[in-house]
């Protein structure tokens, strides 16, 4: 049975070594998708399982990312201003893009809105995990 760390010297190197390997294995998968993407093509690469491997994996990164980011922000940043803020530009880019894509030859306005929803929706949920991350913190500063 392996005991426990306690000393946060040996804490931070282990978290150290685990950044190190995410970061080559990361390297590695992209390797394998590009050497696919020459060969085999786009098509091709996004059959590779490694490719739904590295999605899932850069999503979960950046979700924690953003946890890490709302606790170094400035603490008078106040959240309901944020996420009105973030929603005017999400519905303005979506709209914008939405827009383009009717008018684009081989396109028309029911691509366009499913386009513009689907970047809407992609938006829309970290804007509203932000925003909870950002409220919970602002929670906790009032109770201290």
């Amino acid at each position: 049975m392996m005991k426990k760390i306690t000393d946060e010297r040996l804490k931070l190197q282990n978290l150290k070594n685990i950044r190190i390997a995410f970061i080559i294995q990361t390297n590695g998968i992209l390797g394998i998708l590009g050497y696919d993407l020459v060969t085999k093509g786009l098509d091709g690469m996004r059959e590779n399982p490694l490719w739904f491997v590295f999605m899932i994996t850069t999503v979960i990164s950046a979700y924690l990312s953003m946890s890490i980011s709302t606790d170094h922000e400035n603490s008078k940043i106040n959240p309901q201003r944020s996420l009105s803020i973030s929603l005017i530009v999400l519905v303005f880019i979506s709209t914008v893009v939405g827009f383009f894509v009717t008018r684009t030859d081989g396109f028309n306005i029911l691509d366009g809105v499913i386009l513009g929803g689907i970047l809407f929706v992609c938006g829309f949920v970290p804007i509203i995990y932000i925003y909870h991350l950002r409220k919970k913190r602002q929670d906790e500063h009032i109770e201290e």
